[in-house]
């Protein structure tokens, strides 16, 4: 259980938290003088969907992806936003008025009292109102959040990968079920019918017996980034809550927003991100959602010079039990092969489009009697039906954490250059206790786990 303190920033962060909340109230209060209409029966505003079953939700980190979920739950007839939460006010309030043009028609009747704006998530998750929360601020913050707002009573749709670090992730996921909440691991591309559809044809034996499993996660070429100066905060923008419970480091553009994802401060580059959607489909079709390898080892171009400090170019394996192993590499096109002894077949990511050893393989029935993975009604709508039911998500926390964890497991291979041995019902490296020793994330006070 994490306990959170809240105190005063000694770092300049331009406008306090105390004006942000303020200037949140007053302009959420009021509704655009233009709103987009749209058809009542998507908003359950109309009496399509009774206030009682209506979802009541907020969304914390609303940068990039999440603002792409916060319009995806804006899209459900059974879910109301009522508040937006970043340490940027503008990436807030541009939050703020995406869910006022969705609800704009209902504000002016009066229907909808508009959508709050925050700069701190523990205000969000005081509210009794909230029903569940969109959790999507950088990876560094992801275990902290998620588990004050298991604490909280809240369910969760949290973005990949589930934490940070590996001692953080099997936190939330204790947390989740110590509180009895939902959880959806954001890790979406596990939701699409034909990832689903290539994973039955891998469990059913369609490519013969699994021999090995092609990892294939090309970096975006960011690169190289020079050594970036000290920057002026911007106005508007709590840097130092931002960096949270990550270590103190001068302001500069590239540290935060996208760019975090390239320093293993904040998150563990590539690795971490598009390779937690594509591990996680290797893991569907392997079936084993619920463990981890025995070993892992690789080696990555980390750079010693410029800005980004996550791996660039690298090559990196785990091994299994069964003898399956999964080759990762920093090359294209995006997505996982499985290869079996009779045939091979490939998922894209993103997208999902499949290719196969033959066309025939695509046009496999799946037997009555054989494994079914089920079909999802799509990542967002899944979450608010088991909110409802109060059943597992498709990426429930158990398979997060254990995905997050073979991203972690590859940078701390490469980080030390050295194979390792891991024990998956233990959570602990064999007989290394330098490797044990990154399995936690150090945290700066007073967001410390205590």
């Amino acid at each position: 259980m994490a306990k959170i303190v809240k105190r005063k920033s000694p770092q300049n962060s331009g406008m306090s938290r105390r004006q942000f909340l303020k200037k949140g109230g007053l302009s959420a209060a009021a509704a655009l003088a233009l709103p987009n209409i749209v058809p009542p029966s998507a908003l359950g505003l109309d009496g399509t969907v009774p206030p009682s079953e209506r979802i009541v939700m907020a969304s914390i980190g609303v940068g990039g992806q999440g603002t792409a979920n916060l319009r995806a739950f804006l899209g459900q007839r059974d879910a109301q936003v009522v508040g937006v939460c970043d340490v940027d006010y503008q990436h807030a309030c541009k939050a703020r008025d995406v869910v006022h043009e969705t609800y704009g028609q209902f504000m002016q009747k009066g229907e909808y009292k508009g959508c709050e704006v925050y700069s701190d998530f523990r205000a969000v998750l005081e509210r009794d109102d909230i029903d569940a929360v969109c959790i999507c601020p950088p990876d560094h913050w992801h275990a902290v959040i998620a588990i004050a707002a298991a604490k909280a009573g809240k369910d969760m749709y949290c973005e990949k990968p589930l934490a940070n670090g590996i001692a953080d992730g099997r936190r939330v996921v204790d947390a989740v079920k110590r509180y009895g909440r939902v959880f959806q691991t954001g890790s979406h591309e596990r939701s699409r019918t034909n990832a689903r559809y290539a994973a039955e044809l891998v469990r059913n034996g369609r490519i013969g017996k699994l021999q090995r499993i092609e990892v294939n996660m090309p970096v975006d070429n960011h690169g190289p980034i020079p050594p970036q100066p000290e920057m002026p905060i911007p106005e508007g923008f709590d840097y130092d809550f931002w960096l949270g419970p990550a270590p103190w480091a001068p302001y500069t553009e590239k540290r935060t927003h996208f760019w975090f994802r390239y320093n293993l401060d904040y998150s563990g580059g590539e690795v971490t991100d598009r390779g937690a959607h594509i591990i996680d489909l290797a893991r569907m079709g392997h079936g084993t959602d619920m463990t981890g390898p025995m070993e892992c080892e690789g080696k990555g171009d980390f750079p010693r010079d410029g800005f980004f400090n996550t791996a660039m170019d690298y090559t990196f394996t785990f091994r299994y039990p069964d003898g399956v192993e999964y080759l990762c590499r920093q090359m294209g096109p995006r997505g996982v092969k499985f290869i079996g002894d009779k045939g091979w077949v490939f998922i894209h990511v993103h997208g999902g489009n499949l290719d196969a050893s033959s066309p025939a393989l695509l046009k496999e029935i799946i037997g009555p009697n054989e494994i079914h993975l089920g079909r999802s009604p799509g990542h967002h709508r899944d979450f608010l039906n088991n909110v409802k039911l109060r059943g597992d998500c498709f990426a429930a926390p158990e398979i997060g954490h254990r995905t997050a964890t073979m991203c972690h497991m590859a940078n701390i291979a490469m980080r030390l250059e050295r194979p390792l041995k891991w024990d998956p019902e233990k959570e602990l490296f064999i007989n290394d206790d330098e490797a044990n020793r990154l399995l936690e994330v150090p945290q700066r006070s007073p967001w410390r786990f205590v």
